[in-house]
């Protein structure tokens, strides 16, 4: 997900995609110990997008950034 799209969400659509993507993190964790995981880059892209939908949660909370008009 591109970051201008996560911007346009509200805090609580961004809490949701933090609980979705770490679920499927997990998901994801489980298939490479079983190796079943067929395309390893899934899990990097994973953490990336939850240390992203962080990152914004923690801008809006510490005022850092501004959310836009909705």
């Amino acid at each position: 997900m591109i970051s201008e799209d996560m911007r346009s969400l509200t805090t609580e659509q961004l809490l949701e995609q933090l609980q979705e993507l770490s679920g499927q993190h997990t998901h994801l964790r489980f298939q490479k110990a079983l190796q079943q995981l067929q395309g390893t880059h899934q899990l990097g892209r994973t953490r990336k997008d939850i240390a992203r939908v962080k990152t914004l949660l923690r801008e809006y909370e510490l005022g850092i950034s501004e959310r836009k008009a909705e």
